[in-house]
């Protein structure tokens, strides 16, 4: 395959511009100037990209992938303006289900934010169990919280019908048995049927409607292959799971790899499941998840891998009520007893880091730790994971640096939602401590970008490091920390590959590496600044095929 007449931005280590790139099997075999390449090969096979940019593809480094799929699972209520509107679904879902088959749907609002809600009904109000009673008076109705993070906003909330609540057993207020649960009552003091969460992960649906439809193992390989073309159709051709996997997504995708049809190759990180045990023999564990776990790139191929291990504290009232489901993980796709006890937690990543374990964790609470455990064993080379990075002052930076820790952002949740509330909390003075990438690029730190699945898009996250827009002052918060446009594509594509332990075979588009790419609608170095979140891929390469094209495919010669 020929790709010609094109802006090839190779983000290698010079930055270089081509025009044309040649492709054999699953490898780039030159990439120069269009009438070099055709002069050197020949080929049936051309696409010409018509002066289109083309990037390498990108590495989402903290995806949640799987989550994307899953969303299609149940019948959506998108675009309902009214409750009215709201009912009339649940009403054609009674008439195709038996009596008593449940009705499950997505969140009221719109995702994949799920703002203003219930202020975008006309009502102004959520539906509660009376209303759900009229259209489905012989049927369970569920309509399922929002995955908190999507939002970033509390509460969750999820309304049951009357058979719903029947079937759960509550017929009547439980009562505290979290206090982040609250169950609403009407005038004389009966259940509503609105369930508001105060947290940022459901535990109501885990903890009583355990009886409702939930999602198996077939759903979860369906998603990911779903999501999988979701996340291709805006050029992410990786994703790195840092957040850590249960065993029940690690199947799904194996599935998905057996079976020939992935399209993103995906590096998952382990979610360990401990059962809140008091004490474990980490070092024992640990020498025997070595085999496949360890290294840099554990187990696996080019396409999937399983590494390392997701670390976190993590051991609330809330995740004990939550891991009642297990192995189910619901949208988390990660298990909620995989958290240690602070005071155990050092010998935890001693006990990794002498099995050669890739730790991976989210919070800089853990910075301090990784210095602890570099004392005993130098990490040096070992590339564990800092992910998010949602503030860091110029000591911290240093020491990361210095660790050789591979990082990730979280921009959408720092900058874009919540960086004016950070920004309020640390001070003016404190400004360019947040989310501070370009500090981090400076260091030779090679950060990535990440979506976190909201949106799926990474150009989202390449935006927001290049304007730090926030949405609520509309204005950038720390605008001394924004990165250039170039700084920015080399995060999400060669940073991202150094993540998953990959750089020298993806991550740029160079004589010899693996044919994964993204042909855009528009250029990425020229094109309005606003204009960055909305670019998407006219055409996605992974392994040298074609797995997304907004034209037609399977052709001789292609032209976008």
């Amino acid at each position: 395959m020929l790709i010609l007449n094109a802006k090839v931005i190779a983000c290698d280590s010079k930055f270089s511009i081509a025009e044309a790139i040649a492709i054999e099997d699953d490898q780039i075999t030159a990439v120069g100037s269009t009438s070099k390449i055709v002069n050197d090969f020949e080929t049936s096979k051309i696409l010409d990209a018509k002066g289109r940019a083309i990037i390498p593809g990108m590495t989402d480094g903290h995806a949640h992938m799987d989550r994307e799929g899953l969303k299609s699972t149940f019948p959506s209520l998108s675009g309902c303006r009214s409750i009215e509107e709201i009912l009339e679904i649940i009403e054609v879902l009674v008439a195709k289900a038996n009596p008593g088959e449940w009705i499950v749907t997505m969140p009221i609002g719109e995702p994949p934010y799920y703002f203003d809600v219930p202020t975008c009904l006309k009502e102004k109000r959520f539906p509660t169990r009376h209303d759900l009673d009229r259209v489905s008076p012989n049927n369970p109705v569920y309509i399922r919280p929002i995955w908190g993070y999507w939002r970033h906003i509390q509460p969750l909330t999820s309304i049951a019908n009357s058979l719903a609540l029947q079937e759960s057993g509550l017929h009547s207020d439980p009562g505290d048995l979290t206090e982040i649960i609250k169950f609403e009552t009407d005038s004389g003091g009966q259940l509503n049927g609105i369930i508001q969460e105060y947290t940022f992960m459901p535990v109501a649906e885990l903890c009583y409607f355990k009886s409702m439809p939930r999602f198996g193992h077939n759903e979860r390989v369906n998603g990911i292959k779903d999501a999988m073309r979701v996340y291709n159709a805006t050029g992410t051709t990786s994703v790195y799971e840092e957040h850590g996997c249960a065993q029940e997504v690690i199947n799904a995708y194996r599935v998905v790899n057996a079976s020939g049809d992935a399209t993103v190759r995906a590096t998952l990180v382990y979610s360990p499941s401990w059962h809140f045990a008091q004490k474990e023999n980490y070092e024992e564990v640990f020498e025997e998840w070595a085999d496949w776990l360890g290294g840099l790139r554990g187990t696996g191929d080019k396409w999937l891998t399983v590494s390392g291990i997701f670390a976190d504290f993590g051991i609330t009232p809330d995740n004990i009520l939550r891991s009642t489901s297990s192995p189910y993980t619901g949208w988390a796709g990660f298990n909620y007893d995989s958290g240690i006890r602070k005071d155990q937690m050092l010998d935890y990543l001693v006990a990794a880091a002498r099995h050669n374990i890739r730790v991976n964790a989210i919070w800089m609470d853990f910075l301090e730790l990784y210095e602890k455990v570099d004392q005993v064993l130098p990490l040096s080379g070992k590339r564990w994971v800092m992910g998010h990075l949602d503030c860091a002052n110029h000591y911290q930076i240093d020491s990361m640096a210095k660790l050789g820790l591979a990082m990730s952002s979280h921009t959408n949740r720092y900058v874009f939602k919540h960086g004016h509330n950070v920004l309020e909390k640390i001070g003016f003075e404190r400004e360019n401590e947040i989310a501070p990438l370009r500090s981090v690029v400076e260091a030779g730190i090679p950060i990535s970008l990440a979506t976190d699945n909201v949106p799926t898009t990474l150009w989202y996250p390449v935006w927001q490091a290049v304007t730090r827009y926030n949405m609520y002052i509309d204005a950038p918060v720390a605008p001394e920390q924004s990165l250039s446009r170039e700084q920015a594509l080399i995060c999400a594509t060669l940073n991202g590959a150094y993540l998953t332990g990959e750089e020298h075979f993806k991550g740029s588009l160079e004589k010899g590496k693996i044919a994964d790419l993204a042909i855009l609608n528009k250029d990425p170095l020229i094109c309005p600044e606003n204009d960055l979140k909305d670019i998407t891929a006219d055409v996605t390469i992974v392994g040298g095929k074609i797995v997304h094209s907004v034209g037609k495919e399977g052709i001789e010669r292609h032209e976008i």
